[in-house]
């Protein structure tokens, strides 16, 4: 099929939305045109919003997320005189036509594990640490979010008030890039289940941390047949008898698929339980009893302690969901949700064009962090959000040389956007909610399609006399 092109006339380099050069040096056309080869998304015409302006327009959307569409483009694309922005509805109809597959295909092909051996705090003894959690995300209530992804059930008080979606990531600890994510609607979801379509990115260099919510003698055997190294806390619940005492503290017990395999001693799996508690009455979860499990079992070479603090690393996930819905995404006056797409597929591309413009912004605070032999954690992801929306539009280097000037400065700045801390801050957390209830009733199935008006404000006013 012959590929059509867009009618909209192109700049000195060739690029039709030429305020995106630097987002180029993270997601590359090449990557662009590939996925849309992949997934057989051409064009058979020409037209002013080809799938490739409109697949750079979307991922322009996961960095300029306070924008409409129509202002992304603008934004995306340098000012000519006489030259009209498509309108609103152009640019929606032209996303319905490219659709998820190209966005998640490009997802898949670029996003990556990006510490490299000696990025400080992303390896613990040459293990390359992961983390896997989930969280949800609100969606706007329409009758196709409604239908294809269900509303939260909200026990005695009904269902939630928007349809939701859950979406579980695996991430990279060190430097918080989501190498691999999953969505389901919330009606139809759990984490446990969700959690075997990420598996196969596991590697077997990989240290992968994980909360009780996870835990099962099923899937603890599945990941350790990737070759993957496991450290996850268990219930204290569970029956673990020990076999072996090890020096720290800890001893190897047998892990069982359920009370009667353990009873008869078979299909067991070796593993090294940590029992320990805090004792600081300020700290959450003070007194109480905490269960680690772990495939590390040389105690001599991986110490009890260590295997405690290094567990608290999983909490860098819930940075990573904080930075991608309250800093690169947040809710606004004008967008109640977490989300705006009122179509699922619309929701999708959405996550997936989020996810890539969180790869982007990360991928660019890891090599600046490079630049400083820091950790990049150091480095202020808001601040450095806030350097690349400032600088994006400013790139108008015509030589390669050019901008790799211009990209090195950039990278300079972005590594003088620090956080105060050397190291974290000693917080206290507590399990609380800051929101209370409503005192207004709760939006119930009868509030919601009501017929339209029939008579005006004015013909409804009755004096009373």
């Amino acid at each position: 099929m012959r590929q059509g092109c867009c009618q909209l006339p192109a700049a000195v380099a060739g690029k039709v939305l030429d305020r995106l050069v630097l987002l180029e040096q993270v997601i590359g056309p090449e990557g662009v045109q590939q996925a849309l080869i992949d997934t057989a998304c051409f064009d058979s015409r020409s037209c002013t919003l080809t799938r490739e302006v409109i697949f750079w327009v979307v991922l322009a959307m996961g960095i300029w997320t306070e924008l409409p569409i129509r202002q992304v483009f603008k934004a995306a694309r340098r000012l000519r005189p006489g030259e009209a922005t498509p309108h609103r509805s152009s640019l929606c109809v032209a996303r319905q036509r490219l659709g998820v597959a190209p966005v998640r295909r490009l997802f898949t092909q670029t996003v990556r594990p990006l510490a490299a051996p000696d990025t400080p705090g992303a390896f613990y003894q040459g293990w390359r640490l992961m983390a896997v959690d989930g969280t949800v995300m609100r969606v706007p209530d329409s009758k196709a979010n409604a239908a294809a992804f269900g509303y939260p059930d909200g026990g005695h008080r009904g269902r939630g008030a928007r349809p939701q979606i859950r979406k579980l990531s695996l991430v990279e600890v060190g430097t918080h890039v989501a190498v691999a994510l999953t969505i389901k609607g919330i009606k139809h979801s759990g984490e446990r289940t969700m959690v075997h379509a990420l598996l196969r990115h596991l590697r077997p260099d990989m240290l992968l941390l994980w909360d009780r919510g996870f835990f099962s003698s099923a899937l603890w055997k599945t990941v350790i047949a990737t070759g993957c190294q496991l450290l996850a806390r268990a219930s204290c619940r569970l029956i673990l008898r020990p076999i072996t005492s090890l020096a720290d503290g800890s001893y190897i017990a047998q892990l069982y698929p359920c009370d009667s395999e353990r009873n008869k001693d078979r299909h067991g799996i070796e593993v090294r339980v940590i029992r320990y508690r805090l004792n600081d009455p300020q700290r959450v979860g003070h007194a109480q009893e905490h269960v680690l499990l772990t495939t590390l079992l040389d105690a001599a070479r991986y110490p009890a302690l260590e295997l405690v603090c290094l567990y608290h690393e999983r909490w860098e996930i819930e940075l990573v969901f904080d930075e991608q819905k309250t800093h690169l995404d947040p809710r606004r006056p004008t967008k109640p949700a977490h989300l705006r797409s009122e179509t699922p597929l619309g929701v999708l591309q959405e996550v997936y064009a989020l996810s890539l413009g969180h790869y982007a912004v990360r991928a660019l605070m890891v090599q600046a962090a490079a630049t400083q032999q820091l950790d990049p954690d150091r480095l202020s992801f808001t601040g450095c959000l806030q350097i690349l929306r400032c600088r994006l539009p400013e790139c108008a280097a015509q030589t390669p040389e050019d901008l790799q000037a211009w990209y090195e400065v950039l990278l300079w700045e972005m590594s003088m956007e620090r956080t105060d801390d050397v190291q974290r801050r000693n917080r206290i957390n507590p399990r609380v909610v800051r929101q209370k209830m409503s005192k207004f009733k709760k939006k119930r199935p009868e509030h919601r399609g009501l017929p339209p008006l029939q008579k005006t404000f004015a013909e409804t006013i009755v004096v009373i006399r």
